[in-house]
């Protein structure tokens, strides 16, 4: 199999993991080895990252600042359908895998390579996601996932391994959590997170402060939105990574976003997974909060019973697949009317709306006013009770009827 693949593609992030995968399958495989590393807004020296890629026999190195896309193409496109997984988590490792493998795939066909590789475990749902990219857009790609093919079994035996090697990572066998780092959120599991009854450490935690050393003055924060997009803060047009960066300081400072959950994976396990997401929560809570003024009731309700299949085909890496398009589309569809304004409070942890305001609200004062109105007839009321009472009444009368 290794004389058949001469060129492999790997999504590399110069961590413990992909760091040792590298220098594994220039041994496995005696194939040429190219490395790509996406900048979603992981804040890490990129330059430091391909000097170590080169430093461990890479000849060539792909390092492309993806943030806007990222943020445009596919954050946003999740945020206008309210996705949140099993009620908690706002998704940010799922949305990010989809667009590191379609352009990993996309280098690969530009170059010639065979193969492409990640770093995903056999455990995970990460390998889920980037094998369902590639086969998606690129099919004939052979896809090479070492944590399914070496007799390395933990985290430990990576460090290990690079130890023999002489791979500097930054992981150690006291710390052994794993991170995940992006423009929208940062995730941490395993090692020390591994026992769902104990507390996350907060020296872990990268974006926000915690609630308790969070200001105690609340913080009140304008999003002008068009068609379900943010573009402004406080009356300040921002491009969509720009915009999210900031909201994503403002939020953090507030202690905004954190989530400690135990969720079911897509390959059948439950795992702990404590998350931050400060922009993100932000944006969700004044995103609903507008459609509450907006949107139609029965386009809205319709919309929410869509929610969850939404977030389970993000969660599990179906991004490119023909359901979760046409969902999206009928998403979009809703969020032609979602223009305006939403005012949020940030306090000690709590993100919550506190104003909506919209040239295209649905919200009528002289009809839903509690003090007297020529619009609404009360009395019409009654006759709309009755028919809607109506089953519930036949089927006390055939209870009653009952011997």
């Amino acid at each position: 199999m290794s004389r058949a693949i001469k060129k492999v593609v790997l999504a590399y992030s110069g961590g413990l993991d992909t760091s040792v995968i590298l220098k594994w399958l220039q041994e496995t495989y005696e194939a040429e080895v190219i490395a790509f590393c996406a900048d979603l807004g992981q804040g890490e020296d990129l330059k430091a990252i391909k000097a170590k890629a080169q430093a461990l026999g890479v000849k060539k190195v792909y390092v492309e600042d993806l943030r806007e896309t990222f943020v445009k193409d596919y954050v946003f496109p999740m945020l206008r359908g309210n996705a949140m997984y099993e009620g908690s988590y706002l998704l940010g490792t799922s949305i990010a895998r989809p667009l590191i493998a379609r352009r990993q795939a996309e280098i690969a066909l530009k170059e010639g390579a065979e193969a492409v590789s990640h770093g995903a475990t056999g455990k995970g749902n990460d390998q889920v996601r980037f094998e369902l990219t590639y086969t998606a857009l690129a099919p004939k790609l052979k896809i090479i996932a070492p944590w399914r093919e070496w007799t390395m079994r933990s985290r430990r035996e990576l460090i290990e391994y690079a130890d023999r090697h002489g791979i500097p990572v930054t992981a150690t066998k006291a710390k052994p959590y794993s991170m995940d780092l992006n423009l929208f959120h940062v995730s941490y599991e395993g090692g020390i997170l591994e026992d769902p009854w104990e507390a996350p450490p907060d020296e872990i935690f990268q974006m926000t402060v915690s609630p308790e050393q969070a200001p105690n003055k609340p913080l009140e924060v304008e999003i002008d939105y068009e068609e379900g997009n943010p573009v402004a803060v406080d009356g300040k047009k921002m491009s969509a990574a720009t915009l999210l960066a900031h909201l994503n300081k403002l939020g953090g400072a507030h202690g905004i976003g954190r989530v400690d959950l135990v969720e079911n994976r897509y390959v059948g396990m439950k795992s702990r997974g404590v998350y931050e997401t400060p922009g993100g929560t932000i944006l969700h809570v004044a995103h609903r909060g507008l459609e509450s003024l907006t949107m139609d009731r029965e386009v809205l309700h319709f919309r929410d019973s869509l929610i969850p299949r939404f977030a389970d085909l993000i969660y599990n890496g179906y991004w490119f697949s023909p359901e979760r398009e046409m969902i999206q589309t009928a998403i979009d569809e809703a969020q032609k009317d979602v223009t305006g304004t939403a005012r949020v409070k940030l306090y000690k942890g709590s993100c919550a709306l506190v104003g909506r305001r919209s040239k295209n609200s649905l919200y009528r004062l002289d009809i839903a006013t509690f003090e007297e109105d020529e619009v609404y007839d009360q009395k019409d009321a009654e006759g709309f009770i009755r028919l809607n009472a109506l089953r519930l009444k036949i089927r006390a009368q055939r209870k009653r009827a009952s011997p």
